[in-house]
């Protein structure tokens, strides 16, 4: 989300926003002057920096990732305040001086570089003191940017890795002292400067660069009158457009919040205008954007830390969540469709709406980046190649048109932006890596496998539930990249040690990881939507977790049937693919109480139970579950038609 940083007062549309929603919203500092001339030149050679790297390849990692991070604190300590007091006020001294102790700290790696690796596992006075202090600026930096769950998460594990011997059962380990926890941390490849990081530091900064330009060519209006040219005046239209709107700004936004407030404060008033009810105009809008979280072709940057972490090419990852994703949004879609129909309601008349054809002959050229973004990802390109191209046809093909065209003015912007947008992944990435840094450290993720294996008895069912229950646990509150790196060590390696296919068991964590936005208590997508529907928050997360119940009986499905991941033969994923989106409707139909008539709570139950048969790809369960839903339809054919017969 763009966050308004002309004055201190939070944009119109949000101000009924929770407090705590309105501080991941709104919560920069506004410079004028030196100050806000500095911050732009920092996120400017932060860009190029990025954009040199795409071109000519990246730096030894622990360089690249130290650069990175370098550019990305000072902006976090320059812009985020320490409290919430202070975040309209000048620069306060203690800022300052964090800002140049991190520049200081990335510094003493670059320099001193070649004596730290021949020094590996030797570490100096000066390492441990360093390594001390930028664990805690990482801490600090977090906390800023993306709130206290992350940084907490980050010290009861280094307070873990401290006091092993002291932990009860599997969790005991021989514990480290601070002077192998915090060089661990500052000076390898396995802390800080790990995986996530990593990931931050080359693909997820470009293809966050990518969204800032496209949104300078006012691409994200194109989608949204595109998406309401299409579907507004069907039966429902407005929330279709929203489903539709939010699954396109979802894959590339990287956080299910912002992307509620990006598209929620347009198409949750026009949902309302048409008479759904505020709580579930705010759960649609939740649902369908953090759906866009498990979306390809970007998943929310997952998708690339998946292909870092699996070994395999970012078009397997992409490719295999294709069809889970398009499964819940069928549902959604056809929920919101439904709910239409129960409640009488009708479309936008036609004459208010964008017309299609003006639409597509202004904004037309805003697709082709996207299209050759997706199929240079698929052929195998480099994604940090393939981003920087596409940013470049980007401002060519903006040149087109006079409404679309990437003046001097917006190159800056766009470069600017992209930055001050990344700094929040970025906090996330090298936080997560203390974690994470932790968990390789003391073995604690073959332990977390051993526990769910243990009180599973090795039963994959039981296995499945438990993991879906830790996924949704330690993905509350956590951005997307960081909840994923997080559960890809802690939960995944359980399933794949019952047999369950590597893809397909980080995807299952991935899913309930995304879920927990959605999911009371602390349901931070449903709680934005329900401010900006003026709907009490809890009433929209539950109806949130409803409308996007799809995503927790999917992720069971591919892990016993990963055809529906693209393993298989050609003829049985077809055929999974499409009795799994004839189930998903069958799913809506039976939690709205519609399909061609109102339905009764047997018919409802039987709706259920038919999408459960046809999710499942199966000879047998499909047979019957196509006969059963055949039989129903019929039935609600006849039913529809007695009042006519009657009049």
């Amino acid at each position: 989300m763009k966050k308004n940083r002309t004055n201190g007062e939070l944009p119109k549309e949000i101000e009924t926003l929770p407090e705590d929603i309105e501080e991941l919203m709104v919560k920069t500092r506004d410079y004028k002057g030196f100050m806000a001339l500095l911050i732009t030149l920092i996120a400017i050679a932060a860009s190029v920096f990025h954009l040199y790297t795409a071109f000519y390849g990246a730096f030894f990692a622990l360089t690249q990732r130290s650069i990175h991070w370098i550019f990305m604190s000072v902006l976090i300590f320059l812009l985020y305040p320490a409290t919430k007091r202070g975040i309209w006020n000048k620069l306060k001294w203690y800022d300052l001086i964090l800002a140049l102790t991190s520049i200081g700290g990335g510094l003493y790696i670059l320099i001193d570089m070649k004596n730290i690796v021949n020094r590996a596992g030797a570490p100096t006075q000066v390492d441990i003191i360093l390594g001390l202090i930028m664990v805690l600026l990482v801490l600090e930096a977090a906390r800023r940017a993306v709130g206290w769950v992350l940084p907490v998460v980050a010290i009861v594990a280094l307070i873990y890795a401290y006091f092993g011997p002291y932990m009860p059962g599997l969790l005991k380990h021989r514990g480290y002292s601070f002077v192998r926890i915090f060089p661990y941390q500052f000076l390898t490849t396995e802390g800080i400067y790990g995986i996530p990081l990593g990931v931050s530091a080359t693909f997820v900064y470009l293809f966050i660069l990518f969204g800032a330009f496209l949104e300078k060519t006012g691409a994200g209006r194109f989608f949204i009158d595109l998406a309401l040219g299409l579907t507004g005046s069907s039966q429902g239209g407005p929330a279709k457009a929203s489903v539709v709107s939010s699954s396109f700004f979802g894959t590339v936004s990287g956080s299910s919040v912002a992307n509620v407030v990006g598209t929620g404060t347009f198409t949750i008033p026009l949902m309302k205008s048409i008479g759904y009810e505020p709580h579930f105009a705010g759960a649609v809008e939740a649902a369908a954007s953090t759906g866009g979280q498990i979306m390809p072709p970007i998943m929310g940057a997952a998708a690339f830390i998946m292909a870092e972490t699996l070994g395999i090419r970012y078009g397997q990852v992409a490719a295999a969540a294709a069809i889970p994703a398009v499964l819940y949004y069928v549902s959604i879609f056809a929920q919101v469709h439904f709910r239409a129909g129960r409640l009488g309601l009708k479309g936008i008349p036609k004459e208010q709406l964008p017309d299609i054809k003006e639409t597509m002959k202004n904004g037309w050229h805003l697709l082709i980046p996207l299209l050759v973004l997706i199929g240079a990802l698929v052929k195998g390109y480099s994604p940090m190649k393939g981003v920087f191209w596409t940013i470049i046809i980007t401002v060519i093909l903006s040149l087109l048109k006079p409404e679309t065209r990437m003046t001097p003015k917006k190159f800056i912007e766009s470069l600017e932006d992209g930055a001050r947008t990344a700094v929040e992944v970025a906090a996330a990435s090298a936080c997560a890596g203390i974690v994470v840094g932790v968990i390789t450290m003391t073995g604690l993720g073959l332990k977390l496998a051993g526990l769910i294996l243990t009180w599973s008895g090795e039963s994959l069912p039981l296995a499945l539930v438990y993991t879906m229950i830790a996924s949704i646990i330690l993905g509350m509150g956590l951005p997307t990249t960081a909840k994923y790196v997080i559960l890809s060590t802690l939960a995944a390696p359980a399933l794949i040690h019952l047999g369950v296919l590597p893809i397909a068991a980080h995807i299952f964590i991935l899913y309930y990881g995304v879920v927990a936005d959605i999911t009371p208590p602390v349901a931070l997508a449903s709680y934005a939507g329900g401010g900006l529907a003026g709907a009490d928050p809890m009433k929209t997360g539950f109806t949130a977790l409803g409308v996007g119940l799809a995503a927790f009986i999917i992720p069971y499905i591919f892990v016993y049937h990963p055809s529906l991941l693209l393993v298989g033969g050609v003829s049985e994923i077809v055929m999974a693919s499409i009795t799994a989106a004839i189930g998903a409707v069958s799913l809506a139909a039976g939690l709205q109480g519609w399909l061609i008539s109102k339905a009764s709570i047997f018919e409802r139950v039987l709706f259920v139970a038919i999408a459960l048969l046809l999710i499942k790809p199966g000879f047998v369960t499909d047979l019957i579950g196509m006969g059963a839903l055949l039989a129903i339809v019929l039935y609600q054919l006849k039913k529809s038609k007695r009042p006519a017969e009657t009049i």
